[in-house]
């Protein structure tokens, strides 16, 4: 009995092919794994085998001419088999097929087709996989590989053209008479209206991102005298003060030693700051917010930290005053308790510079020729290269490393 071979699918987004060659020609004999056409895809062309044993009786797509997915290719069977009928057949129009089982089809029928479409995916694959005459479709790779690995093909599912096996069928094989069924999943989303908070975030952060040429330094802080200190402080005083509070800090007194840091590009002119307010970085359910430490260089440690703990409380609640955020020459962006160890950040304009904070990490470090652990926290400045050049940032970076590897300069008379 003759085999029809349709137009197959060679990609996901395939819904017709063109015959780029015909390889064999009518009367050809044709063996189950012999090269048929090029077939030209969306995508790509491709060659096309036969997995049908036979001759070829019937083309159904001149060469360069293009078909519909599963629509005829060609016809494979016994040489000088008639295949008109099957032709016919296979090009009745699919509502005059189903008005005529509508007619004829008794309601037993009707429950046996019912019966029938009840049947597992996994049976019905593998039926596929079987022509009228009993022989399995596979690939000659599929077949080569089922004996080397010992595979029953009438188990194996064939997800190829026609039910066909090919390779990767052998490949996902599990043992056990069948696959594991696919998983089939849904794709879904939701949109939320963008929050005026983030309009304004997002429309900055663009201005500053893509105005200001960044450019980034990085360096290593070795904290272990920091953590020595505020536990000292807190025993000493019952001051609780935190590494981001010891950052702003050391930030401010480095910012009075390098004003040229503190500055902003303002088109015609830089403005350089004498007074020092460091805006820190704080995140609410919509975004973030920049509270201001005014004055920063002038307050003491425990000032800091009171401060910082409440302006982070009031940005939460959404009950920051226009004063409370605005007016930053510096800001400190710090994701260390979230576990990041390095990043960089957007700088917050008009501001020439930004300083990410990472984690504290304990890590392997050489002193005095001698490896041991110790506690390590990478700072990242982010600076507008319109106001600030590669040398003034390192040595304004190296001041903040300086200050926090020696806590002691920043702790004196009336610094706590």
């Amino acid at each position: 009995m003759a085999e029809v071979v349709l137009m197959p699918k060679l990609s996901d987004t395939m819904t017709e092919g063109v015959v780029a060659e015909w390889i064999k020609k009518i009367g050809d004999e044709v063996k189950s794994g012999d090269i048929l056409a090029e077939i030209e895809t969306d995508k790509a062309t491709m060659e096309f085998e036969s997995f049908y044993d036979g001759y070829l009786l019937y083309i159904g797509v001149d060469k360069g001419g293009k078909a519909p997915v599963d629509s005829i290719l060609a016809i494979i069977g016994d040489k000088d088999e008639d295949v008109q009928a099957l032709i016919d057949e296979h090009n009745k129009p699919k509502v005059e097929e189903l008005v005529e089982e509508e007619k004829a089809a008794p309601v037993v029928e009707e429950k046996a087709k019912a019966e029938r479409n009840t049947v597992s995916q996994s049976e019905a694959q593998k039926a596929a996989s079987i022509t009228s005459s009993g022989r399995i479709k596979s690939s000659p790779l599929a077949r080569k590989l089922a004996e080397e690995k010992n595979i029953d093909l009438r188990n194996v599912q064939g997800t190829g053209t026609g039910g066909r096996i090919v390779k990767s069928d052998i490949d996902n094989y599990q043992g056990g008479g069948a696959m594991a069924p696919a998983f089939v999943g849904t794709e879904s989303f939701r949109e939320v209206a963008v929050s005026q908070m983030r309009k304004v975030i997002a429309s900055r952060l663009g201005e500053s991102k893509f105005t200001a040429p960044h450019f980034y330094l990085i360096v290593k802080v070795e904290m272990d005298k920091v953590i020595d200190a505020r536990k000292a402080i807190k025993e000493m005083t019952d001051v609780k003060v935190s590494i981001n509070d010891l950052v702003i800090k050391a930030s401010a007194r480095a910012l009075r030693e390098h004003p040229s840091v503190n500055s902003s590009w303002r088109g015609d002119v830089i403005r350089f700051n004498d007074h020092i307010h460091i805006g820190v970085a704080v995140a609410v359910e919509d975004g973030l917010l920049v509270p201001v430490i005014r004055f920063a260089d002038g307050k003491t440690l425990s000032q800091i930290s009171s401060e910082v703990r409440s302006l982070a409380g009031k940005a939460k609640e959404k009950k920051l005053q226009p004063e409370e955020w605005e007016g930053n020459t510096f800001t400190i962006s710090n994701l260390g308790m979230f576990g990041i160890e390095e990043f960089t950040a957007i700088i917050n304009t008009p501001d020439a510079a930004i300083l990410a904070v990472g984690g504290v990490n304990e890590v392997p470090v050489v002193r005095d020729g001698q490896v041991v652990s110790g506690n390590v926290m990478k700072l990242t400045l982010s600076c507008d290269h319109r106001v600030i050049d590669g040398v003034t940032g390192s040595i304004f970076l190296n001041k903040i490393k300086k200050l926090l590897e020696n806590p002691v300069v920043l702790l004196g008379q009336n610094a706590i």
